[in-house]
């Protein structure tokens, strides 16, 4: 089964929003992640079942900067109503550009909802809200998906990883001296490089601080077919519809080594055919 990485990013103009009801709209960044993901999966043109989802949020950059993202972990399929596995076709999950824009949709109606019901009292006069939410409607959101075809195993590691860390480990912080910071950190815009960050203590302090979620705000979330309350029960089902699947593709291949042979099971879809039909034999080439 392949399993896919999707990474949605809030826009840094939320930043100062964030700051100042970090509760509600982290909550309101998971909902409205799942009900996208949700949406996509429903639609029946393209699986029409139920999604699973881990979900771990990440708020820094590697210079300890405001940099809010949820990192989602999705296995390649839905489970549908009548108890069947539908799974993804290929590399390919659902498209980018129109994740992008529902997650943005999404997140814009539930923060003038919030808002609407005194959720976001800080900031302190309607004109900024609405010029804000009609700013945010007007720019594309960034949201990055990859499936991950040999390097499942990583990608949980490294969200495991983060999963009970906030902004910087030990090792990257090379010392303190003359009231500054100095620490490690990769430059993505400048093709990953290593370089060295100095910072005032003061400013240090007050950029790891902004990543401390308030009490009893959960950082690692599962969803769907993957949710705590049903998950034992489901993934049993989705064990059997799996096992149910490959059990002709199984019966198929003994037949056929017991009788004519018919050709090999297409990789992609593991129903049609590839026959042979001629073959090529090597060219041989020499020396002139």
């Amino acid at each position: 089964m392949t399993y896919y990485h999707l990474v949605f990013t809030l826009p840094h103009t939320l930043n100062r929003w964030v700051q100042c009801h970090p509760q509600v709209i982290y909550g309101l960044l998971f909902h409205s992640v799942w009900n996208t993901l949700k949406r996509f999966a429903a639609n029946a043109s393209r699986f029409g079942g139920e999604l699973g989802m881990t979900a771990v949020l990440h708020t820094w950059g590697q210079n300890l900067g405001q940099h809010v993202h949820l990192h989602c972990l999705i296995p390649g399929g839905t489970l549908n109503p009548d108890g069947q596995w539908a799974p993804a076709r290929g590399d390919y999950l659902f498209p980018v550009r129109a994740l992008s824009r529902v997650f943005r949709g999404k997140m814009v109606s539930a923060l003038r909802e919030a808002a609407q019901r005194g959720e976001l009292s800080h900031i302190t006069w309607p004109g900024d809200l609405d010029d804000t939410l009609a700013s945010l409607m007007q720019t594309e959101w960034v949201v990055y998906s990859k499936p991950c075809v040999s390097h499942t195993t990583s990608v949980v590691t490294y969200l495991a990883r983060y999963s009970h860390r906030i902004a910087i480990s030990d090792r990257r912080i090379l010392g303190v001296e003359d009231n500054q910071v100095m620490f490690h950190y990769k430059d993505y815009r400048d093709r990953d490089k290593q370089k060295v960050m100095r910072l005032s203590a003061s400013e240090f302090i007050r950029r790891f601080l902004l990543h401390v979620l308030p009490k009893g705000l959960m950082r690692l979330r599962h969803y769907g077919f993957l949710a705590n309350r049903c998950r034992a029960q489901k993934l049993q089902r989705i064990r059997i519809a799996l096992e149910e699947d490959s059990a002709p593709a199984v019966s198929q291949r003994t037949d056929v080594t017991s009788n004519a042979f018919e050709g090999y099971q297409c990789p992609q879809c593991h129903q049609g055919m590839m026959r042979v039909f001629a073959l090529l034999p090597p060219v041989r080439w020499t020396a002139h």
